[in-house]
């Protein structure tokens, strides 16, 4: 089973066309294009009968003390934790690609709604959670929104797209269902899996030297 894209290589940074926010010169950042990347499979193993395809950032604070704070600075040795950009499921067996663009152009305030119709469906994104309490941007974010680590954070970010081929025509998630609660759900359904990792910074001195 193989995963690819050709918005970016493996364990190469990825444009900001495809990230939520891009280095600004005032403000440090500024809203981006938001554009879910192209990705394409084959080799799926035989008796597959669904496909969910995971995006998820391991690489996030495990505090917010001192996120995008003026004259601070996120050491790279901080524990990390998990954030989920891409929650989708029931994606049909016979599909071999999602197209650049195709289901994510532009940040959307408050959040994109679902997809239309049985399948595939789109999850909540973890900027679900992020922007609570936003008078502006709180909302129920589904499908993809890329990538903003902190300005001031040490460390790169890693945004790691893993497809799953299942044994099982639908994931037994419904309502605004979130990453972890699908990896819960698909565990012992899972034949095979692949992955692709893109990396992305805001911070100006790790993109200096990048």
């Amino acid at each position: 089973m193989r995963l690819r894209s050709s918005s970016f290589e493996d364990q190469h940074a990825m444009a900001p066309s495809y990230a939520f926010c891009k280095p600004a010169s005032m403000g440090h950042v500024a809203l981006s294009d938001n554009r879910n990347p192209d990705l394409s499979w084959d080799e799926l193993p035989s008796g597959t009968r669904s496909l969910v395809l995971l995006c998820h950032d391991p690489d996030v604070p495990s505090s917010a003390e001192d996120v995008n704070r003026e004259g601070r600075s996120i050491p790279a040795s901080l524990p990390r934790v998990d954030f989920f950009h891409w929650v989708l499921v029931d994606i049909p067996a016979q599909t071999r690609r999602i197209e650049a663009g195709s289901m994510s152009s532009g940040v959307v305030a408050r959040g994109k709604p679902p997809l239309p119709g049985p399948a595939p469906r789109h999850g909540i994104n973890d900027y679900t959670g992020w922007f609570r309490g936003d008078q502006d941007m709180e909302g129920r974010y589904f499908g993809y929104d890329g990538p903003c680590p902190p300005w001031n954070d040490a460390l790169a970010h890693r945004y790691v797209f893993t497809l799953y081929a299942l044994d099982i025509d639908r994931c037994p998630v419904d309502g605004d269902f979130t990453g972890q609660q699908v990896r819960e759900a698909i565990a012992g359904h899972i034949l095979d899996h692949a992955g692709i990792t893109g990396t992305y910074t805001l911070n100006p001195a790790l993109c200096a030297a990048g």
